[in-house]
């Protein structure tokens, strides 16, 4: 998963507005909505930005193939190809709209030192989607595909945090699939114990909550269902928050040679 999306993350549910922001300390990143289209949300974007990010990190560059049907690059998310309003072909089909249509901001402002960073970018510059969502098993002679920006290939492939792709399929909300990145990621440099308390976690993972014990209660839950798949993770409630213990990345770092 791309780092900077690790540290402050995508809503987690359906925005009013065409903008969304999340701040982590001196970071603000910002999502903006294509003008024709809304705001991505959810499980899907995740599900493909975590997809996404391996293959460009796996392939090296910014055109990436989706497959000769609708149905193969289904199963790379671990989806089935069911249609219908409650099916998943329709919304992944929004949500790929949406993501690849948005424009990405990242902006430091470190007053206190006099520091302003900040650089933007679409997620994609071209989005070709030839699939026939009524047969998705179809093969096409056009082949789908995604050509990632110059800004956002570079952001994908720049420390990119290393996951287990089936654990991403496997965890059913965008909460846990956050908080699963943000745990191996953490676990990858934590040396000593760390208390985090929910109204920080909150800023950094879930800002779309009103209320702070709505967020708590969604977090816990969310943490249970990781602990399942990420066993060795050491988490411990404590007063006002969670603890973190130092313990090995879900995924180890690969040394390229």
């Amino acid at each position: 998963m791309a780092r900077l999306l690790v540290q402050t993350t995508l809503p987690h549910s359906r925005q009013s507005s065409k903008t969304f922001v999340r701040t982590n300390g001196a970071l603000k990143v910002s999502v903006s909505a294509h003008p024709l289209l809304e705001l991505p949300y959810g499980r899907y974007p995740r599900l493909l930005m975590a997809w996404v990010t391996t293959e460009a990190v796996r392939t090296k560059e910014p055109v990436l193939q989706l497959g000769p049907s609708l149905t193969s690059f289904m199963s790379h998310l671990g989806l089935l190809p069911r249609g219908g309003q409650t099916g998943p072909i329709g919304r992944l089909r929004d949500q790929m709209q949406r993501l690849f249509g948005a424009t990405i901001a990242f902006t430091w402002d470190k007053r206190t030192a006099g520091e302003w960073h900040d650089s933007g970018f679409r997620v994609s510059n071209e989005t070709h989607l030839w699939w026939n969502p009524v047969r998705p098993e179809q093969a096409v002679s056009w082949r789908s595909t995604v050509t990632l920006s110059p800004g956002f290939f570079e952001a994908v492939r720049e420390r990119p945090v290393p996951i287990d792709l089936r654990v991403v399929k496997a965890l059913r909300s965008p909460m846990a699939i956050d908080l699963y990145c943000w745990l191996t990621y953490r676990n990858s440099y934590l040396k000593k114990p760390s208390r985090i308390p929910w109204a920080a976690l909150a800023v950094q993972l879930g800002a779309d909550y009103s209320e702070g014990k709505n967020f708590k209660r969604k977090a816990l839950d969310a943490i249970r269902q990781v602990l399942i798949l990420y066993p060795n993770a050491r988490v411990d409630q404590v007063r006002g928050g969670i603890l973190l213990r130092p313990c090995p990345p879900h995924v180890r770092r690969r040394l390229d040679t």
